[in-house]
């Protein structure tokens, strides 16, 4: 029966102390989270956070086949045709290639 007791005990201060450290380490955690969103609300330029989209419209860039959100890619008429690119190189590319086609007729 004693030895049923003590292992009864210790099971229970064992069980006491995880939820004490589980405890401190939320109080911990809160804390450290309140300091970061301090910090980061003191900055000179507050970082714009987009509105998630209810849906977005992917088009593929020509030259490297990227996949690019419509709203944030480069538009290029040619012709009647709206082209989409991912970025500028990608642009000067596909312009410089059309030129080249082009001219050599």
């Amino acid at each position: 029966m004693n030895f049923l007791a003590r292992t009864l005990r210790f099971l229970f201060w064992l069980l006491v102390l995880s939820w004490g450290v589980r405890l401190l380490r939320r109080i911990i955690g809160g804390m450290l989270r309140d300091q970061v969103a301090g910090a980061s609300q003191t900055t000179d330029a507050p970082e714009e956070i987009p509105a998630p989209a209810a849906a977005r419209h992917l088009v593929r860039d020509p030259v490297c086949g990227t996949h690019v959100d419509e709203t944030r890619s480069i538009p290029l008429r040619e012709g009647g045709e709206l082209v989409h690119f991912c970025s500028p190189a990608c642009r000067d590319a596909y312009a410089g290639n059309t030129r080249k086609f082009a001219t050599n007729g």
